[in-house]
């Protein structure tokens, strides 16, 4: 008999960004209690596992992206002991659990860099991260023209005149993965989680860790991607692209890192696997991650930034598979998570061109949330029916849109403040979602609480809440929920291949064996359905065999 194949071949992961998540004890700030509690409801959604945002020790700088201890849990959240609780009852509920793991930096209160501060120049402390002499008169300029990701430069010099690389926030240290201590460690750290039952991790800056030795300055009108791939690709006519070798990005050398990653994961029953969060500038870049002894899978962030037109997903969805299957890797999709704006609100303008992802993300035009909620709807059942696995950034499940008028005030993420506040960051898709009654917390923390949420929740949002959508078989939640049922139960969807039908242009029809096939249209035309047996699920109602534009359907044939 031949072995069944994994499960993160197919799976569909929610995505858990623990601050907004759920808060149990009132803090207005989600814990591991709240995600405890709301695994009934995960449960009821169909989702097969869930990745948990940094839960480590960190002064919160970056929001946890920061740590100071990779083997404790932050108070703030709860504890290790908690943890481990919640990874049983998770798998209780037949959720797997995937926790976030940093290995590009760490915070600047971690023991290795209050070590490497208080050894001084030259020290062995100083060798597991990246620490160089500045350039020009005394030292005074950086060693090189690097720019964070944040914003503003990539080094930050010491009273005792050395400087110290981060790519993100000063406070982010980069370590030296050249240093084997480095190495060990993290293996170590994989294993102190895997040994208390994670079944996987999601790899934040996977294309990141390794540099350049001669640390060079950027290549003529070659900038850093601020939490983007490194080149554009703005519509289906673009030209294709061409890998360019970057000094921090993408270096064939981080393979070498993952190999041994992957042993180690293979040490622990019950497929253990990676998920990379890996920009790459070409198809064939991001395949190199997911090789047979190297990451399981990675996320597919061209999907993400498509532009609403058919050529163009198609394009996306086809050099997806031919890459990824050509490694025998499977595709992984997702139309939103905590670093890019929510796709109503991506989808909502008149116009959705491609994203250019090494700029940040700023939509033209007001928002038709109306329109944008339709395409996700429709995005929503194109995404699921595709092959591979998909995540779902929390919330998305109940349509939330990009909060978009957040006060300056209380914006928190460091890019604010690092741009100069030109980029207001990404509060915007954080703010804690709705899960009951009509007035903030809505549900998010308990009655009573003796803090408000740490991002303020719109008004509005007691509508889209899990308890009003509940039973609404028009609402967001519950068309989620009848796809992810059915995506489970035929025998077409998840892992596989497609085939492509005939369709006019605006408009993509796909069939997956046995007897499914999915049409989308992204034209502004209504299109006549093709032959079919019956409607398994439309995003929205049919009109005499109508589909129409900016709608999706699932039929059985």
């Amino acid at each position: 008999m031949s072995r069944p194949a994994p499960w993160w071949r197919s799976a569909v992961i929610y995505q858990v960004y623990i601050r907004s998540f759920a808060d149990a004890n009132g803090d207005g700030v989600g814990d591991i209690a709240g995600i405890r509690s709301r695994l009934p409801y995960l449960s009821s959604l169909g989702v097969d596992a869930i990745w948990i945002n940094p839960w480590y020790k960190s002064p919160m700088a970056d929001h946890g992206y920061d740590v100071a201890d990779y083997r404790e849990i932050d108070p703030l959240f709860g504890t290790v002991a908690e943890a481990e609780l919640l990874i049983e009852e998770a798998h209780r509920y037949g959720i797997r659990v995937i926790p976030d793991i940093v290995p590009n930096h760490t915070s600047d209160q971690h023991a290795w860099f209050r070590a490497a501060l208080a050894a001084g120049p030259g020290s062995p402390e100083r060798e597991r991260y990246v620490f160089r002499p500045g350039r020009g008169p005394g030292g005074a300029e950086p060693p090189n023209d690097w720019v964070s990701c944040f914003g503003g430069p990539a080094w930050t010099r010491l009273p005792d005149g050395e400087w110290y690389l981060h790519l993100f926030a000063p406070e982010q240290p980069d370590l030296n993965w050249e240093h084997p201590e480095v190495r060990a460690e993290f293996e170590s750290i994989l294993r102190f989680w895997f040994s208390r039952g994670v079944d996987g991790f999601r790899i934040d800056v996977a294309h990141g860790l390794v540099k350049d030795p001669e640390l060079p300055d950027l290549p003529p009108r070659q900038e850093p991607a601020v939490l983007g791939p490194l080149s554009r690709r703005d519509s289906a006519e673009a030209r294709p692209r061409q890998h360019v070798d970057h000094p921090h990005w993408d270096r064939d050398e981080v393979h070498e890192i993952y190999r041994a990653w992957r042993r180690v994961a293979d040490e622990f029953p019950g497929d253990r696997s990676f998920v990379a969060e890996a920009w790459a500038d070409t198809p064939e870049r991001l395949a190199a991650y997911v090789r047979s002894d190297g990451l399981h899978t990675a996320f597919n962030f061209d999907f993400l930034m498509a532009s609403w037109d058919a050529k163009d997903v198609r394009a996306v969805i086809d050099d997806s598979l031919a890459m990824l299957g050509a490694v025998g890797a499977p595709a992984t999709w997702v139309l939103s998570n905590h670093d890019v704006m929510r796709h109503p609100s991506r989808y909502g303008r008149a116009t959705v061109k491609r994203w250019v992802a090494n700029e940040p993300y700023r939509p033209e035009g007001p928002l038709d949330l109306e329109l944008g909620t339709r395409r996700s709807r429709a995005a929503a059942l194109l995404m699921l029916a595709l092959p591979g696995g998909a995540y779902i950034y929390q919330g998305e499940e109940l349509g939330l849109p990009e909060v978009e008028e957040l006060p300056e005030a209380v914006l928190q993420d460091p890019i604010w403040e690092r741009s100069g506040h030109t980029d207001r960051g990404r509060d915007g898709c954080r703010v804690p979602i709705p899960w009951s009654g009509r007035t903030s917390p809505f549900g998010f923390s308990p009655e009573g609480a003796f803090a408000a949420p740490w991002l303020p929740q719109p008004a509005e949002w007691g509508q889209r809440s899990v308890e009003a959508q509940t039973g609404d078989e028009t609402s967001m939640l519950e068309l989620y929920r009848s796809a992810l049922s059915l995506r489970r139960e035929h025998p077409a969807l998840g892992d596989g291949s497609l085939a492509w039908l005939g369709a006019p242009a605006g408009v993509l029809a796909f069939s997956r064996d046995p007897g499914f096939l999915c049409v989308v249209n992204l034209s502004a035309e209504a299109y006549r359905l093709p032959e079919h047996t019956s409607v398994l699920l439309a995003s929205a109602p049919l009109e005499d065999g109508l589909l129409a534009p900016d709608q999706a359907v699932w039929l059985e044939v």
